[in-house]
């Protein structure tokens, strides 16, 4: 078949390349899988930045990078005894065929909310085939902290424990900053830190009660302050204005003046 697919021919070529350069180049000998784990994550985050940036040239580019870094994985695997590349393959679409009996099976399933409830339930009996116990077993200790949180709560949801509704999510905050700050009362930082965890495990589910995720809501948060902290700087720019050396009210008043105009030029 490959001599027919060209789309084949060049995967076979870059899995080539990559076995070439392990056994060819110092550096690529020395990598190990927990080495190659990190680069994995990095150039995950570049190609995703770079779809949000919906910039086309450095989606390509980042997929090829991450492309390479999941191939190179695969060679390591291989070559440590764990499975061959093929198997991976093989095992990956097995998978996909699974899970999609809508597609494969004859399995009825008209919208993406059946085809959802349909993977999630295929995958709760494929956990319990592989001898996991509790609804949270499988979700990954390596995960960012605001993805794993909205996880946890989302598989909680499924075993059937879950706040009603948003003002639900939203009390529990506030109980758990009650309770923050009579740790700060009491000068107990230790309890505080335990305190500001839960209340930030709490907040970090709010957003799936609004049909959002976590992680992309806090992103648009982070991208707002930024861009109204440069306006800050350039407006302290233009007036000569030391922003070390001005008053909590004085930032007030060019933080306020910053939001204002961000938020004409966005219209938010």
């Amino acid at each position: 078949m490959s001599e027919f697919n060209p789309d084949i021919r060049q995967l076979e070529r870059l899995l080539g390349v990559l076995r070439d350069l392990r056994q060819r180049c110092p550096w690529d000998r020395e990598q190990t899988l927990p080495d190659v784990a990190k680069y994995l994550i990095e150039e995950a985050y570049e190609a995703a930045d770079a779809i949000a940036r919906a910039d086309r040239r450095a989606i390509a580019d980042e997929l090829g990078d991450l492309l390479v870094q999941v191939l190179f994985a695969a060679v390591i695997a291989e070559q440590d005894g764990h499975f061959p590349v093929v198997g991976l393959a093989e095992q990956a679409a097995d998978k996909l065929v699974r899970r999609h009996p809508h597609v494969y099976a004859g399995v009825k399933a008209d919208t993406a909310a059946e085809v959802v409830a349909n993977w999630n339930q295929i995958k709760t009996e494929e956990r319990k085939v592989e001898g996991f116990h509790s609804a949270l077993d499988g979700i990954a200790r390596g995960l960012p902290a605001l993805i794993r949180a909205q996880k946890l709560g989302t598989r909680a949801r499924e075993a059937g424990m879950d706040w009603t509704d948003i003002h639900e999510v939203l009390a529990k905050v506030r109980e758990e900053m009650d309770e923050l700050e009579g740790a700060l009362a009491a000068n107990d930082t230790e309890a505080a830190a335990h305190e500001l965890g839960d209340m930030l495990l709490a907040l970090a589910n709010a957003p799936r009660f609004l049909g959002h995720d976590a992680e992309e809501t806090l992103t648009r948060a982070c991208e707002k302050f930024s861009r109204r902290f440069r306006g800050v700087e350039s407006i302290a720019s233009a007036r000569g204005l030391d922003l070390t050396k001005m008053t909590a009210s004085e930032l007030e008043s060019l933080w306020q003046e910053a939001k204002r105009l961000d938020a004409a030029a966005t219209n938010k």
